[in-house]
């Protein structure tokens, strides 16, 4: 099967992964309405098409914290993605690198924040959740400016995990460990050719990270316990303040829906937010990010940076949310359907494939560049 787009990677990915990890990328929380709203919302946005206007040179160029961006796309954190291909985020970065757009490295990656540095030359961002072990937490920060971060993001969406079904049923989760421990076996068994590159090849599988504190030959099940029991629901708006104090870099918050929230975040400092709902993995029923990203592009007022994240597919998404406020937009289960199905190549497919639609309905909508994406282009 030839890959046109990114919805071919998801279908290769499908093929190619053992159901647990496929699921895990692919699902939401409940339901999955919002998941399913993220990109059904977005398609209901019509674009004007406009004729006869100098689109000779379209340029996809901007810069956003300080770099130069080739394309308005930022890899966004993706747990454990580092487990769809052989040292997957190391992959991952490298392509971004080459493709001229930054990478984020989630907390939960797969790949320690020092080995993905090791393997890239530029700057990596990194994402990290308010943590209940504050001397964990302390100590990421502190890696992260030792390897040359300069772009934290802070998750705020996810005091406590969510209810995912597809996990229980694949056996990621829920039910008794050997329940889960067999059900990703047979999976695992089913899936060869990852099996061989992920399961054998790929080892050391130390959990990046977090690998110190969950002790030696800790596995997923380890993971995910401490994980649960490291969500910090008691976190405020004041306890980002000293996030914000100790993180001389740039400061992003991820996960705002609400305009309110928004204020609340330049309020506090931020040099930017990320409208997201998790990508359809926290709250089932919350907005959609491109439903609730007008109010909030209206209230910020363009003092600080604002990224869309959640249900971006394709470049007349990146479009739309541009054109609707949003400087820039992350991608997540995006780029990891091209890790899995081709490695790297596959993530630098969906960044090639991204781009040439994004060119395409910025000259058919008559715009030659990023800064003429504004909310005329749209059909009213």
């Amino acid at each position: 099967m030839i890959a046109a787009n990114v919805e071919d990677y998801r279908l290769l990915a499908k093929r190619r992964l053992p159901k647990f990890l496929f699921e895990y990328i692919d699902g939401g929380s409940f339901s999955e309405t919002t998941l399913r709203n993220n990109c059904a919302d977005l398609q209901t946005i019509g674009l004007r098409q406009r004729v006869l206007r100098d689109i000779s040179t379209i340029n996809t160029e901007t810069e956003l914290f300080g770099q130069n961006l080739k394309l308005p796309i930022i890899l966004g954190p993706v747990g454990i993605a580092g487990l769809n291909a052989r040292r997957g985020e190391v992959l991952a970065a490298q392509a971004a690198q080459e493709k001229g757009v930054p990478f984020c490295l989630s907390t939960v990656s797969a790949c320690s924040i020092e080995e993905v540095r090791l393997q890239t030359q530029d700057p990596l961002w990194f994402q990290l959740y308010m943590i209940k072990d504050r001397g964990f937490l302390n100590a990421m920060l502190d890696r992260a400016v030792e390897v040359g971060t300069k772009t934290l993001m802070f998750t705020v969406d996810m005091p406590v995990p969510s209810s995912r079904y597809r996990d229980i049923r694949s056996g990621l989760s829920g039910g008794s460990m050997f329940r889960r421990q067999s059900a990703r076996m047979l999976q695992s068994m089913m899936s060869p050719r990852w099996a061989w590159d992920v399961g054998i090849c790929g080892r050391p599988h130390s959990l990046g990270n977090v690998a110190h504190v969950l002790g030696k030959g800790a596995g997923i099940d380890e993971f995910w316990s401490w994980m649960s029991k490291n969500f910090d629901a008691s976190v405020t708006w004041k306890t980002l303040e000293q996030i914000r104090d100790k993180w001389k870099g740039d400061l992003i918050i991820k996960g705002i829906l609400d305009p309110e929230d928004a204020l609340e975040a330049k309020k506090l400092g931020a040099d930017g937010l990320i409208v997201s709902n998790h990508g359809g993995r926290q709250l089932d029923g919350a907005l959609s990010s491109i439903r609730a990203l007008p109010p909030i592009a209206d209230a910020v007022q363009g003092d600080i940076k604002i990224l869309l994240d959640s249900g971006i597919r394709t470049g007349l998404d990146i479009v739309r949310a541009m054109a609707l406020g949003a400087d820039a937009v992350v991608i997540g289960r995006a780029w990891v359907y091209g890790l899995a199905a081709q490695k790297k190549q596959g993530v630098s497919n969906v960044l090639d494939i991204l781009g040439n639609e994004l060119r395409v309905a910025m000259a058919l909508s008559g715009c030659a560049s990023l800064k003429e994406i504004t909310p005329d282009i749209l059909v009213k």
